[in-house]
């Protein structure tokens, strides 16, 4: 007995990872400003400055104090932000996984693909 997978759960399955990416690009785009505006020193009184870091100090939260920050000047390397990308980054890669895992597998491929692992 083969199971193919229907349209719709294609469709469901494809938008879901689109989502989680989007969401995913934005977090890391709001990152990636809050990271080159503390690099270059920019004036934290600024309206763009304050809202890129208003906006990125609560997913930076959990990683603000794990690293000392280098300071040169008024140019901050802000490891913490670095950081807080890369694990945001292997969260959603593993999110993606866990939710390709919910689709349908051809009984074959699953076979074969159980045979390879098997063989590791």
């Amino acid at each position: 007995m083969q199971t193919e997978p229907t349209t719709q759960e294609t469709k469901t399955i494809f938008n879901a990872t689109r989502i989680v990416w989007y969401i995913f690009y934005v977090l890391e785009v709001l990152l990636a400003f809050r990271f080159i505006l503390k690099l270059l020193g920019a004036n934290a009184s600024a309206s763009f400055t304050e809202l890129i870091y208003t906006l990125s100090s609560v997913p930076l939260t959990p990683f603000r104090f794990v690293f000392q920050n280098d300071a040169v000047g008024s140019s901050i390397f802000e490891w913490s932000t670095l950081l807080a990308m890369v694990v945001y980054w292997v969260l959603v890669w593993g999110i993606i996984k866990l939710v390709l895992m919910g689709r349908t597998v051809d009984i074959y491929k699953a076979e074969n693909a159980l045979e390879k692992q098997d063989s590791i």
